[in-house]
């Protein structure tokens, strides 16, 4: 007998979400954690989580977040974070070649409440690294099903606007 519940598949979008989603969990970070992986025709390339360089006490081991404790808004004041982004971290992990026309697929979770954070996109300094890399677009999960695909050329595009506006 079919049973539609158990033989329909995840679409991709979502189910490269999904492996974002459970990398995450392995996330140091106090306030939300991250995943993100590196898919290329079909084939995770990276994967990464929000967690402090090799070597480093994370804010999960110490038990306390300095950002916190400074009451930093999000977004803000990023050098005084102890972690690496999970954007950067599955970069770092990656050669440039293997990341070239790729996707990166990017979920967030709030520490305390387990929600999805809301407006997630990448920083200022992961625009950068990605726009780098090679990496064509970035997925992001906004609940368990939907997800904003951003073309990383968009951010060129912008960006010579905004150059254009200044002048």
């Amino acid at each position: 007998m079919f049973n539609k519940e158990i033989n329909s598949r995840r679409d991709k979008f979502n189910y490269y979400l999904d492996v974002a989603e459970t990398v995450l969990k392995r996330g140091t970070c106090l306030r939300r954690n991250f995943g993100a992986v590196i898919v290329k025709n079909d084939q995770i390339i990276s994967s990464g989580y929000t967690g402090a360089p090799r070597g480093r006490t994370n804010c999960l081991d110490l038990g306390k977040c300095l950002r916190d404790k400074l009451n930093i808004a999000r977004g803000e004041r990023y050098e005084l974070c102890r972690s690496v982004h999970a954007e950067a971290n599955a970069i770092i992990h990656a050669s440039r070649a293997s990341m070239l026309d790729s996707f990166i697929y990017l979920v967030g979770i709030e520490k305390i409440t387990g929600k999805y954070v809301e407006n997630t996109a990448p920083c200022a300094m992961c625009e950068r690294l990605i726009i780098n890399s090679g990496i064509l677009q970035v997925i992001v999960r906004k609940n368990i099903e939907e997800f904003l695909a951003i073309k990383v050329n968009k951010w060129l595009e912008d960006d010579e606007l905004l150059l254009k506006i200044k002048e």
